[in-house]
Order: C-alpha cells, then structure tokens, then sequence
C-alpha cells in the first residue's frame, strides 16, 4: 500500500493546482512505483490545491501509527492552537 510521504516525494516538483491527470504523469516521470500509481489512478477526476490534498483524496492516511482510540482522542482535544484573536469569534 502506498504511503503518504510516498505519494509526497513523488508530487514534490509538481505545481498546484493540478487536475488527476497532471498528478498521474507526474508521479510515472518521477518513477513511482505501481502501488502509488495504482492509489493515483484511482484518484476522483478534480483539480488538487496541493500534495496532502491527493493524498487524502486517495484515502492514503497521514498517521497510520494513530490507533482510531488515539485519533478521536486528539479530536476531542481542545484547539489551543489558535491564534488569539480568532479565539474571541
């Protein structure tokens, strides 16, 4: 299965926004191997702002370490990273 810094490496010269058959190309000139091509292909036929964009379009996650318990934990979390003048809105 493909990873996400798998499918990062191989977009990293691409410029954004590209559609899927920009995306595609570029991963086959950079030589990627079949099973990021095969998460590329599959790729809904839109436009991405940028690399994590196709990544989490092609269902690739981002922390495949993070158990689904640890994941809705950091959900839960409070965002106390928020600038503060939006923490007043």
């Amino acid at each position: 299965m493909a990873s996400y810094t798998d499918v990062l490496r191989y977009l990293s010269s691409l410029d954004y926004p590209a559609g899927k058959d920009d995306v595609v190309r570029q991963a086959e000139r950079e030589g990627a191997p079949p099973e990021v091509l095969q998460a590329l292909r599959a790729l809904p036929p839109v436009d991405y702002a940028n690399g994590n964009e196709v990544a989490r379009s092609a269902g690739i996650d981002a922390a495949p370490e993070l158990s689904p318990a640890q994941r809705a934990a950091q959900a839960r979390e409070p965002h106390t990273r928020v600038s503060q003048h939006l923490r007043r809105i």
